[in-house]
């Protein structure tokens, strides 16, 4: 079977690493020549991901057809459906997730909880919701890796509204960030990965960093699995789903986001978990049976962002101090140049105990710095 993937990031290159293992014929698509997934397949296709007519050519060559962003072609993907290749997750699924205005509207519909909202179409619209504040200002497309949402803490940071269609959410009071990884096979079959506690870098608005298991009641973790199954299933999806909540004050679970591919918050189950989301992603478009999700030992995740203030060639500092650690497990995701807050690699850190994890993941933090 031959697999496309459009894109040639550092998912890819995970997804890659795992595919290897099965022996599976693997092909990629990126408009980087130098992506991280570059080197590491014979047939690396340089393409732009949302033009139409490119991604409509290269995909005709393949059975098979998967994404490791969402931001594609959906219209070349759509046809190339209709035309017999396989594609999961399935275009109509990626088409929703690309819009944040569909997505809300779809936990709507089908009575998915979630936190309150009003579509925006323009700036001025945002303005004239002042009795919302504090609220949160996402574009419906276009966001990325933290960027496309803003905070609206008071009437002064109205004027910094988004002037594209989006919507403006009412801020939620939490206690905790969720994550929740699922997979789906063609055959029905799903499993959860166990939930994972997030925390955001304040400025960025991405993972900074994420704790397995997290610390919730069982009560609130059954729930938690119980909410990704019934998404994916009303999704009819097959694949991978990665679903952020927030844990309310008045432990209630409101889903925020979703992403229909592996996620940030799944990267420590490569060394933590009896199967990583890689491999269950492959298991589950493939429709094979899905793999063990057993956490097997407490895990953290630290990622690896460029350094405010350096731009340039990466330097890696604290690299062989952190590789020294027993427990420690260093991802470099083969991105020649940094920029601030530009996702450069992860770091894995297991232990037993979950005070001396923390102590060791603030101290890999504190050690590992990438500049130019």
């Amino acid at each position: 079977m031959k697999i496309g993937v459009l894109g040639g990031g550092q998912l890819g290159r995970m997804m890659i690493q795992s595919a290897i293992n099965y022996n599976l014929d693997i092909s990629v698509m990126d408009p980087d020549r130098n992506a991280p997934c570059a080197h590491l397949v014979r047939d690396f296709t340089v393409g732009g991901l949302t033009d139409e007519a490119q991604v409509y050519v290269w995909g005709k060559a393949f059975d098979l057809i998967t994404i490791e962003i969402e931001n594609v072609s959906v219209a070349a993907l759509k046809r190339l459906a209709a035309e017999g290749v396989t594609v999961y997750p399935q275009p109509e699924i990626i088409e929703l997730i690309q819009d944040k205005r569909k997505q809300k509207t779809f936990y709507k519909a089908n009575r998915i909880p979630t936190a309150d909202f009003v579509l925006t179409e323009n700036a001025a619209e945002v303005k004239k919701l002042a009795d919302w504040l504090p609220a949160v200002n996402k574009l419906g497309k276009e966001g990325y890796d933290g960027r496309g949402v803003q905070m609206l803490r008071t009437t002064a940071d109205l004027d910094k509204a988004f002037d594209k269609p989006g919507l403006v959410e009412k801020m939620v009071p939490f206690e905790k960030e969720l994550s929740v990884i699922v997979a789906r096979n063609a055959s029905g079959e799903m499993k959860c990965f166990p939930v994972v506690q997030c925390e955001y870098h304040p400025e960025a608005n991405l993972v900074e960093f994420l704790f397995a298991p997290a610390e919730v009641s069982k009560q609130t973790e059954e729930a938690a699995y119980q909410l990704a199954k019934d998404v994916i299933e009303k999704l009819d999806m097959v694949g991978l789903l990665a679903m952020e909540m927030f844990l309310t004050t008045n432990g209630e679970l409101l889903v925020n986001e979703i992403a229909p591919r592996t996620h940030n918050s799944g990267h420590h189950t490569l060394e933590a978990n009896a199967t990583s989301q890689f491999e269950q992603h492959l298991r589950a478009i493939l429709d094979l049976p899905l793999g063990a999700t057993t956490l097997i030992r407490p895990a953290a995740m630290v990622n690896l962002l460029g350094e405010e203030g350096y731009t340039g060639e990466a330097k890696y500092e604290g690299l062989e101090t952190c590789m020294a650690m027993e427990g420690v497990y260093v991802h470099l995701y083969g991105k020649k140049l940094t920029k601030p807050f530009r996702k450069m690699g992860h770091v894995t850190i297991t232990d037993g105990l979950l005070e001396s994890l923390k102590a060791k993941t603030r101290l890999v933090k504190e050690t590992l710095k990438v500049k130019a």
